[in-house]
C-alpha cells in the first residue's frame, strides 16, 4: 500500500469572521492575573483570508494574561516544489519565523508560536524519520510534534477539514510505525478526529504507549448531520466513545473547538455574539465530563483561533473557560490554563520561554510528556 501523501491545501469549512459583529460583545477579563498558554491556534495567508502574527497578538490583547501559544498544523505555506514529503517544511519555516519575532519581546509579552506542531506523513512508517529530523533542523526547540489530517465522517454535513475517502490515515498499516518514530524523537502527536473515530485513537494509544497523544477539540462531539435532531443521543454516544481514552495515561485532552459548526451550536446566526456565561452553559456537559475523567493535569483549554472566531471573540472565549473552571482548586486551574500545555509541549525549553518553568513546578508529569 502506498503512503497517503499530504493533500494539497483545501480551505476548511469554517464560519466567516465578522469583526464588526464580534465588536458588539466585549467583556472585561475575569481573573486577569491567571497565566494562560494557548496550545492551539493557526496562522495562514490565503487568497481571501489572512491570520498572521499581528492578528493573533491583536486578539490576545484582551486583558487576559496570555504567556505563550502553540501553532497547530493547518496546511499553510507549503513549499511549492521539491520532494512531496518535505513540502510541509515550508509551514514549519514560516511559523518558526513568527515564533522568532515574538521571542524578541519587540511585539509584546506573548511568546507566540513557542511550540510548533507541523505535518509529517506518518503513513511513511520508518521512512518518516528524516522528515522529522528536517522539521527539527528547521525549527529547533520550537518543533514539538505533528498532526495528520484525520477528521472524517461519511455524512456530508460533518465537515471541518474537507477530506474525501479514504477516511484518513489512522487505519493505515504503517501509521503505527510512523508514530513510533515520532515518539523516538521525543515529539507528540496531535489528533483531530470525531467521536466516531475515537476507537482508532484508543487503538493507536495502546499500540504506542510511549507516545503522547493530544486529542483535539474535546474528541469531536457531533451536533450536525445524523445528530442534528438527536442531541441527547449524540452526547451519550460521544461520552461512551471518549471516556475509554481516559484509562490510557499517554492521552491528553484539549478542551475547546466547540465553536465549530460540527459541534452543533449556532451562535454565529444570532444578531449579537454570545456572552461567556451563555457559552459556558452550553459547553459545560462536555467540558466537565472531560475534566472529571482525565483530570486537570491531562487537560488544557485551547482557543482554536481563528476557526472558532466565527462564533465568538478571543477574550469572551477565555472568560467562558474561566467560568467553566469555577470550583477547581488553584493547582487544577494552573494546570488547565497553562501547566499541562507547558509540560506536554515542553514550552519552558523554547527560546524566550524560560519563565514558563514556574507554571509546571511541582506538577505531575503525564506519561510520555
Amino acid at each position: 500500500m502506498q503512503p497517503i501523501s499530504p493533500p494539497s491545501y483545501t480551505p476548511s469549512k469554517q464560519i466567516a469572521v465578522r469583526e464588526d459583529w464580534l465588536a458588539q460583545r466585549v467583556e472585561a477579563a475575569i481573573e486577569p492575573g491567571l497565566p494562560i498558554v494557548d496550545p492551539h491556534h493557526h496562522l495562514w495567508d490565503r487568497e481571501a483570508e489572512r491570520y498572521l502574527l499581528d492578528d493573533l497578538l491583536r486578539d490576545a490583547a484582551t486583558g487576559h494574561d496570555i504567556r505563550a501559544t502553540v501553532f497547530i498544523q493547518c496546511g499553510a505555506m507549503y513549499r511549492p516544489d521539491g520532494p512531496e514529503e518535505l513540502r510541509p517544511l515550508g509551514e514549519t519555516e514560516f511559523v518558526n519565523g513568527a515564533g522568532a519575532m515574538a521571542a524578541t519581546g519587540w511585539y509584546g509579552p506573548v511568546r507566540a508560536c513557542a511550540g510548533i506542531v507541523g505535518f509529517a506523513d506518518l503513513t511513511l512508517g520508518d521512512a518518516v524519520a528524516p522528515v522529522l529530523e528536517a522539521h527539527l533542523a528547521a525549527a529547533g526547540s520550537r518543533f514539538r510534534g505533528v498532526r495528520n489530517r484525520t477528521a472524517w465522517h461519511p455524512a456530508p454535513e460533518v465537515r471541518s477539514n474537507l477530506i474525501t475517502p479514504p477516511p484518513g490515515p489512522l487505519e493505515h498499516p504503517r501509521f503505527v510505525e510512523g508514530a513510533r518514530r515520532l515518539a523516538a524523537h521525543g515529539l507528540v502527536l496531535d489528533i483531530w478526529a470525531y467521536q466516531t473515530q475515537m476507537a482508532h485513537v484508543a487503538a493507536l494509544a495502546r499500540a504506542v504507549p510511549e507516545l503522547t497523544i493530544v486529542v483535539n477539540h474535546c474528541g469531536g462531539p457531533l451536533g450536525v448531520g445524523p445528530y442534528a435532531t438527536r442531541r441527547d443521543e449524540g452526547f451519550a454516544a460521544w461520552r461512551d466513545a471518549v471516556l475509554p481514552l481516559a484509562a490510557l495515561p499517554n492521552v491528553v485532552m484539549k478542551l475547546g473547538g466547540l465553536a465549530m459548526e460540527t459541534a452543533g451550536h449556532d451562535f454565529h446566526l444570532r444578531a449579537t455574539p454570545p456572552g461567556s456565561a451563555e457559552m459556558a452553559a452550553a459547553w459545560r456537559p462536555v467540558i466537565h465530563t472531560l475534566i472529571e475523567a482525565f483530570g486537570a493535569e491531562r487537560c488544557m483549554f485551547e482557543s482554536n483561533f481563528p476557526v472558532d472566531k466565527g462564533m465568538c471573540g478571543y477574550g469572551v472565549l477565555w472568560n467562558a473557560f474561566k467560568r467553566l473552571a469555577e470550583g477547581a482548586t488553584d493547582a487544577e486551574r494552573k494546570a488547565l490554563f497553562a501547566g499541562t500545555a507547558t509540560r506536554v509541549y515542553r514550552l519552558h525549553e523554547s527560546p524566550g520561554c524560560a519563565g514558563l518553568g514556574a507554571l509546571i513546578a511541582g506538577g505531575r508529569s503525564a506519561a510520555g510528556a
